[in-house]
Parts: C-alpha cells; structure tokens; sequence
C-alpha cells in the first residue's frame, strides 16, 4: 500500500462528502465530474478500500471512508494553516529606516514608539549613521525610508526642511584667535566638515582638525570642553556653546536640506510611518 495520502485526492473526497455528490463537488472545486471521479477511485485504490457508497446521484461515506475523511479535514486544515502563516510572514518583512545619527535618539524614538505601539507585528529596523552612508545605502535599496541631509537643491523626495547651521566655541574659549583654528567635526565624508574647510580656506585662515567624531553630540560636547570650534545644526546648540557670527569673522553658511526619502514599492505600514515621520520632523522645524 502506498502510504503518502495526496491532498488534491483528499481535497476531493471531502467535497464529494461535504455535496453529497459528485455532481456538486465537481462544481466546488472547479473541476470535472469525470476528474472528481477518477480521483477518487484512486485514491480507493490506493487506500485498497471502499470510501463511498454511489446511489444514483448520490453518495456517502463508507464506515471506512468516515476514518479517512475525519483525517483528511485536519491534514487540509494544517497546510492552509501552514501556508497562511508562510504568507503572513513574507508580508510583514521588516521596514528599514535609515536616520541621521543626531535624530536616532531623542529626536524619532517617540515617534517610532507609538508607530511600534499602533503595529505590533511589524519589525522595525533602524540604521543611524552618516548621511552619506545612509543615502548610499537608500540607492542601494537597502533602506525602505531614509532620512537624508543634503545642501540645497541636490536631492528630492516626498518631504523637505531647511536645517539652519551655527557656528560654536565653547563658553568662555576664545578659539578663533589661535594661530592655526582648532576645528571638532565629523569624519571627512560629513557636510558639516566640508563646509568649515571649505569656511576658513576662503577667510585665508591656517586651521586644523583637533578633534573628530561620528557623533554629532559628539561634537557637541567636544566644543563644550574647549576643544574646537565647528558649525553644528542650530536646534543642537546648548547654553555651553558660545554662538559666532559675522562680528566674529565668520560668514553665515547655507541652511542644509533634510529631505526624506522613499522607495517607489512601499507597504501600507511603510507609508503610514512615512506619514508620522513627516508630521514629527514638521513639529521638530516648526518657527
């Protein structure tokens, strides 16, 4: 006897007992009556054992038929079981959202709490860094959603704010007035780092970098301690900063862009984030 039961022939049984006939089992499956009915005189043969009893045109279940039917019902329940669980899986990939490395803390996290709160089941995968790191990877198509800074006009996306930029010491320093100008900044990939090079070779001023971080708090902190100047977003200036401006010699810089981006093939969930992070980063730009 051949023990591997095909689920299209028990599929088939349970319709012809479920109808009553073949007739209408036939027309719940899509299929033939004539297909209906070779399966299942297979599966009988397979089974070597009689599974219905034919009256006219109708049928019902032989005692033996009752066994295997009673099987057949959990063995189909357990597949579309398996099947719906492996289709839910694949559709709630997670989402990947790529941010600046000052808004991966306190700037998003609340936002991304209640988003988490809203859709339990789905994964959310954050990846903070440089910007020219992030937007590489959004090319790359690594990244669902991606937060991105960029100078202005070079990029576009389905949302934009204009990040103004301030020149900082530390309270109480003076280090503009040292021969060579100690600069804290970011790795030499950063738009900020660019910016102050690019500041003090166009003033005819010897600078060099003091102090160098991933971290924009970083620079922050490192400027609080005395250790340089840098140019740092406006809404990250402490009261241990001293603000530079024209009166110091310092031209104003262009505001940076932050723009967010987004694939073209989005989930419904990805656009609903998509929708928060936009009404988030509106109230962090707010006048």
């Amino acid at each position: 006897m051949n023990t591997t039961l095909d689920p299209v022939l028990l599929r088939s049984l349970v319709a012809v007992v479920d109808t009553g006939s073949f007739t209408r089992a036939a027309d719940s499956t899509h299929l033939t009556q004539s297909t209906i009915s070779q399966q299942i005189r297979k599966l009988e043969t397979q089974l070597d054992c009689e599974l219905l009893v034919r009256k006219k045109r109708y049928a019902t279940p032989t005692i033996e038929g009752e066994r295997i039917v009673s099987h057949a019902r959990r063995i189909l329940t357990m597949m579309e079981e398996a099947i719906a669980e492996t289709v839910s899986t694949a559709e709630q990939r997670p989402i990947k959202l790529g941010v600046p490395e000052d808004f991966a803390t306190h700037e998003l996290v609340p936002t991304l709490s209640l988003f988490s709160q809203a859709f339990p089941e789905v994964r959310l995968e954050v990846k903070s860094g440089m910007c020219s790191e992030i937007w590489t990877q959004f090319q790359n198509n690594e990244l669902d959603l991606a937060l991105v800074k960029h100078r202005l006009g070079q990029a576009e996306g389905i949302a934009k704010w204009q990040e103004s930029l301030t020149w900082i010491d530390g309270k109480g320093f003076n280090n503009l007035q040292k021969v060579s100008v100690p600069l804290v900044g970011l790795p030499s990939t950063g738009l900020y780092r660019s910016e102050m090079a690019h500041t003090f070779d166009s003033l005819g001023k010897r600078w060099r970098m003091s102090y160098i971080t991933s971290s924009l708090s970083g620079v922050g902190c490192a400027v609080e301690a005395g250790l340089g100047i840098s140019l740092l977003p406006t809404r990250l200036v402490t009261p241990f900063h001293q603000v530079l401006d024209a009166k110091d010699g310092l031209p104003d810089v262009p505001p940076l862009e932050l723009i967010l981006h987004a694939q073209k093939q989005l989930s419904q969930q990805s656009k609903l984030l998509a929708d928060k992070l936009i009404e988030a980063c509106d109230g962090i730009y707010s006048p």
